[in-house]
């Protein structure tokens, strides 16, 4: 067994890579081999049976799976549609749990009776969910609020659920080449910090305050705040939205509601989330939008939310207008500055692929294409294509595609690019003036004091060199003969001197003999020795003057330039 497994989980990991291998011929994991596991064989071409038995396998297995099913709805990089059409709708599968021990979980948290704390709870929920479930009450003062109540035991479950799925996906990755190159690993640590984070209900409380004072100045656009003195880990105590959820809303109603003003605002909201506020509501399925009585929208259930760096958002906008102007070659441009190229990445083909799909989506409506689906098709091609998609992409197409449903009830002739075409100037004028800031003109204000102040040093050290003729521009160049021959000479020089030194020497020491052959009073052998070392050194003067003073002067690009 690999030493990423642990003993205790054997019996979950058997019950996960049966339901894995089952379903094989959709997951990119059939290299993977589980031991004790090859009898069990793939059932062919996926089929709509298929992806019924995974969907209720996963909504049996626990609420971490639903949430994992969730997920796993928008990757079409990993999933065919048949499956992630199915996986889409196990947001309203959830049995709630009894009222009393939901009672009993508000009294463990905030420390009184319910019927201290609130003047009336009503025992049946309101809507129910795989980590939680909403009771309507009101407070003391009369306020109607809504009481989301997390699942007793369910934060030692997940836990321990999200421990098996990160240890199956590294041993995925460690006995799996396309398991590796889809980085299970990782997408199972995203999904553990984002399923601990929604188990947080005070962070939730804090999302809701947020993204009510980001979209205070939508008129149409409801976030319902939080009662901080009613919030806990586990208990979340909101205001009190009446109205029904967009996915509750019949053929008959549609017809009545006018959609179209609602849609286009619901979108421009989420562009300015995603493009200008770097965070956003990442789960924005039709039960978790509401249509209020008053005829607005109420955004619900911020437990997940995506948080955006700056260069991400830059990228993100391009790669949005880049679709919404149908420019193919913007949107791959950016795709592959958002995601990670692996080694067979091939650019040329990448962009083309990309420009085909967009080019398909032109003038398409949310009714023929949608924008998430399109955003969706992207991340698939850009995993067949060796570029690994990255979280944000998914999880934008992820909030997108729940969005394109929303739309679609509200308006079925809604265009997205028309509303991102016609918000590109705002998006823009936010980015020009966010430049503008405070912060950013500071920042560039300090690097200009920096430049202004060595200036004059500078400039006052080159006019110096100009003045006294050492100005030295330096230009690098390699020519491998000419350095061999510079080599070659310097070794002959060298030899040379070594010779005329030697030469001096013996006359020296042949001088100090008495007796001999003696010419103008010197022993013969001594002029002899000087009259060959004068004859080197004029020699090795001869060559220098001819070959290395005139190179000094003609060649200043292979050394360098002085200034008259």
């Amino acid at each position: 067994m690999s030493p990423a497994l642990k003993a205790r989980h054997a019996p979950r990991y058997a019950e996960l890579g049966r339901l894995l291998l089952k379903h094989r011929d959709a997951a990119t994991i059939e290299e993977a081999e589980l031991p004790g596991l090859d009898d069990v064989e793939a059932d062919g071409e996926p089929t709509e049976e298929d992806a019924r038995q995974l969907a209720e396998s996963l909504e049996s297995l626990g609420p971490t799976f639903v949430k994992l099913g969730q997920l796993l709805s928008t990757r079409s990089d990993l999933l065919p549609p048949v499956y992630l059409e199915e996986l889409g709708r196990l947001q309203d599968r959830v049995q709630p749990f009894p009222g009393d021990e939901a009672v009993a979980l508000v009294e463990e948290e905030l420390g009184v009776r319910v019927s201290r704390a609130f003047s009336e709870f009503q025992p049946e929920p309101v809507a129910a969910a795989s980590l939680g479930q909403v009771y309507r009450a009101s407070l003391r003062d009369g306020r109607p609020v809504a009481v989301k109540v997390q699942r007793p035991g369910v934060r030692r479950r997940v836990l321990d659920d999200v421990e098996v799925i990160s240890e199956l996906a590294a041993f995925l990755d460690e006995h799996s080449d396309r398991a590796r190159r889809v980085g299970f690993l990782s997408m199972a640590e995203e999904f553990r910090r984002s399923l601990l984070a929604e188990l947080d209900y005070r962070r939730e409380a804090e999302n809701l305050q947020l993204l009510g004072e980001q979209l205070a100045s939508y008129e149409h656009i409801v976030v319902p705040q939080p009662v901080a003195d009613f919030c806990t880990d586990r208990v979340l105590t909101m205001t009190w939205v009446d109205g029904r959820n967009v996915g509750s809303i019949g053929p008959l109603g549609r017809l009545e509601l006018d959609g179209a003003p609602l849609a286009d605002e619901l979108f421009r909201a989420y562009l300015d989330q995603v493009l200008v506020h770097g965070f956003f509501h990442a789960d924005p399925h039709p039960g978790n939008v509401l249509l209020t009585t008053d005829g607005r929208l109420a955004l619900v259930d911020l437990g997940m939310v995506a948080r955006l760096r700056p260069e991400t958002q830059e990228l993100l906008l391009r790669l949005v207008l880049g679709v919404s102007e149908h420019n193919g070659a913007q949107v791959a441009e950016n795709l592959v500055a958002l995601g990670e190229p692996l080694e067979d990445f091939d650019d040329r083909l990448f962009s083309k692929k990309v420009s085909e799909l967009v080019l398909r989506a032109s003038g398409a409506s949310v009714g023929e294409l949608h924008t998430g689906r399109l955003l969706s098709e992207l991340a698939r091609v850009s995993a067949e294509s060796d570029l690994r998609p990255p979280t944000e992409l998914t999880m934008l197409a992820r909030a997108m595609l729940n969005l394109d449903e929303v739309a679609r009830i509200l308006d079925a002739d809604f265009e997205p690019a028309a509303t991102i075409r016609a918000h590109a100037a705002s998006l823009m004028r936010h980015r020009m003036l966010e430049s503008a800031s405070p912060g950013h003109l500071l920042t560039a204000a300090l690097d200009a004091k920096e430049f202004a102040e060595r200036l004059p040093n500078r400039l006052n050290k080159v006019l110096d060199s100009l003045a006294e003729g050492s100005f030295t521009l330096n230009v690098e160049g390699v020519d491998e003969r000419e350095i061999m021959r510079g080599v070659q000479k310097l070794a002959n020089r060298c030899a040379t001197g070594v010779v005329i030194a030697a030469l001096l020497l013996a006359s020296a020491v042949f001088a100090t003999m008495k007796g001999g052959v003696r010419v103008w009073g010197y022993p013969l052998l001594t002029i002899v020795f000087l009259l060959l070392a004068a004859v080197a050194a004029v020699w090795l003067a001869i060559g220098v003057l001819r070959s290395d003073l005139p190179q000094r002067s003609v060649g200043p690009f292979h050394r360098s330039m002085k200034g008259r």
